[in-house]
């Protein structure tokens, strides 16, 4: 079990366990919009969209999670929180879920699947999880594009080596960055993930700025722990 401030996280079912991807997005995500509805596509223990019960009065917030072991392992983490009528996850693929759009959402978040070279282990649930084919890139913009409300933002984590081409598909479906950090572990190492946010409107000026998480091992920058800081409980 990983233990948060406010929440904890049982994840002994899940290939994918409580990562800093997963938080750092659940803890980054635009919020000033005061979003009253929250999708997070991808769910897998359900972290991120416990962190946004934690940090909005969005009065709905659905999960989606494709495989089921991960989807029940939500659903617990979900019923065990002291948001638990606020939170809702389904068992469904992408397509699947978009197949009959009934809502539209304010803020939508991925920490998508993104290992997209040619090999894969033996533990088939972790592929599912890890490998970008389970879920393109192209499938997730489409589903933004199509469940986004009209002032919503889309915000995602992904290696910082796909931003560019993430960019450039985002704005084939009219989805444009409004926000980038560029993430990396310490000072004098390359930049590792991106976190970008994207709207329907195009702003003059992108916000662009760098996060560096530890300033040695296990000793970690002022921004990130400010970052964090309401949700780790050594932070």
């Amino acid at each position: 079990m990983f233990q948060f401030k406010q929440f904890s996280v049982q994840q002994d079912k899940t290939a994918m366990k409580v990562g800093t991807d997963g938080v750092l997005l659940g803890a980054w995500a635009p919020i000033d919009h005061n979003p009253y509805s929250v999708l997070d596509i991808g769910a897998g223990t359900g972290v991120i969209a416990l962190m946004l019960a934690q940090r909005t009065h969005a009065e709905q917030i659905d999960a989606l999670e494709i495989d089921e072991e991960a989807y029940e392992q939500a659903v617990e983490n979900f019923e065990s929180s002291p948001w638990t009528d606020r939170l809702f996850c389904f068992h469904a693929g992408l397509d699947e879920f978009i197949d009959e759009p009934e809502d539209e959402y304010d803020l939508i978040v991925s920490n998508p699947p993104f290992y997209s070279e040619d090999y894969k282990t033996e533990n088939q649930q972790r592929d599912l999880a890890r490998f970008q084919d389970s879920m393109p890139f192209e499938e997730l913009i489409e589903a933004a594009d199509l469940l986004l409300s009209e002032n919503g933002i889309f915000a995602v984590i992904l290696p910082f080596k796909e931003e560019e081409n993430f960019i450039t598909l985002a704005k084939e479906s009219e989805l444009y960055p409004i926000k980038i950090t560029r993430v990396k572990g310490t000072s004098k190492s390359e930049i590792k993930r991106s976190l970008l946010a994207f709207s329907r409107n195009q702003v003059r000026k992108i916000e662009i700025d760098e996060l560096t998480i530890e300033i040695y091992r296990h000793v970690y920058t002022p921004e990130y722990i400010e970052l964090t800081k309401d949700f780790y409980l050594k932070m």
